[in-house]
């Protein structure tokens, strides 16, 4: 784990489609806007970072994260913009690499993309690809990626994409490479090959004890070892809401997080969500950070210790909560949480 002072403590969203003061669903357009004032605010208060993921479903307002993280960029001037994630399988790393170096230059050097094969899968048909080819897809992909960071001519052949001969690709990342992470959720496999191409790893924990994923950390700098690289960042992403109480915050969240782990569930083939399992997730050892600044710093402090990690991104987006009380959660997150998380990491 890195020094506590400079432990990255960051927010991520996907611009979920939240409620009006009416309870009616906002457009999708508003959503991006308010998404906006989000990141100024988490910029305000000295977040380090702001991830916003890709989708392409009614429920999410977010399909082109470095065209919203552009405009979080004209409006900021400190914190870093990263995708969470962006769905190799179904875009071309070259242009990828692109959009991301424009951001990166647009934004002073503060663009960072996190790699992933996505958990919905809505992307596939829409830009015609196959999903029999699911995990072909992200290996070739990522390994034309990884080929993409040293901003030299390129030389690359694969199955499913055409081939590359000494072509370069523009623009050029100004202090590069690219700050490129790979996002897994929890297979051994994936964490291997994010360290096989030498990135740095992000967990996504959904579910279940953060401590359960202590393994694959272990597993993770065993394979870097092995091969001979020097240990990389890991981070966390994991979902979560902070209010000046335990109950505040829960009141505020559970109808919200009941309608989201419901609506998905229909699709997966999940049970009903009910109040007994939001209290578990959301206990000290579930992987939902909702609570008073204090509980969730705590908690936060916890996961950093357990897992020996580099960076850790509260998803404060949960469904229908509304604009409001996510701008509260953010504010709450920066003035009062990172300091305390900080300061718990330091011994305090």
């Amino acid at each position: 784990m890195t020094d506590p002072a400079q432990v990255e403590l960051g927010v991520d969203t996907f611009g979920d489609v939240t409620l009006d003061d009416d309870g009616r669903p906002k457009s999708q357009a508003q959503v991006l806007r308010d998404l906006v004032e989000q990141g100024v605010l988490a910029d305000q208060v000295g977040l380090d970072v702001i991830g916003v993921g890709e989708h392409h479903r009614e429920d999410f307002a977010v399909s082109a994260p470095e065209v919203v993280l552009a405009a979080i960029a004209a409006r900021t001037t400190r914190i870093r913009l990263a995708s969470a994630v962006t769905v190799l399988s179904s875009d071309d790393p070259v242009r990828v690499h692109q959009r991301f170096a424009t951001l990166d230059g647009v934004s002073g050097g503060r663009a960072e993309v996190i790699l992933g094969r996505g958990s919905f899968v809505e992307s596939f048909p829409l830009f015609g690809y196959d999903l029999e080819q699911y995990e072909e897809l992200f290996s070739e992909k990522l390994d034309l990626f990884a080929a993409l960071l040293p901003q030299k001519p390129v030389t690359w052949s694969g199955r499913l994409r055409p081939a590359l001969t000494g072509q370069r690709v523009y623009p050029l990342v100004e202090h590069g490479p690219l700050r490129t992470w790979v996002g897994v959720g929890g297979n051994p496999e994936s964490v291997v090959r994010a360290a096989r191409y030498g990135l740095p790893l992000v967990l996504a924990i959904i579910g279940g004890s953060p401590s359960h994923f202590v393994p694959l950390v272990q597993l993770y700098h065993r394979a870097l070892d092995t091969l001979g690289r020097e240990r990389l960042p890991v981070a966390v992403h994991s979902p979560g809401h902070v209010a000046p109480t335990d109950e505040e915050a829960k009141e505020q969240l559970w109808p919200h997080y009941q309608v989201m782990t419901e609506r998905i569930g229909r699709e997966r083939g999940w049970g009903p969500t009910t109040r007994s399992h939001f209290e578990m997730a959301a206990s000290r050892e579930g992987a939902l950070y909702v609570g008073s600044p204090e509980t969730v710093a705590q908690k936060i402090a916890r996961t950093v210790r357990e897992l020996g990690l580099a960076r850790f991104d509260l998803k404060y987006s949960n469904g229908t909560l509304p604009h409001a009380a996510m701008m509260r959660s953010i504010e709450l997150y920066g003035t009062q949480v990172a300091p305390r998380v900080r300061e718990l990491l330091s011994g305090g």
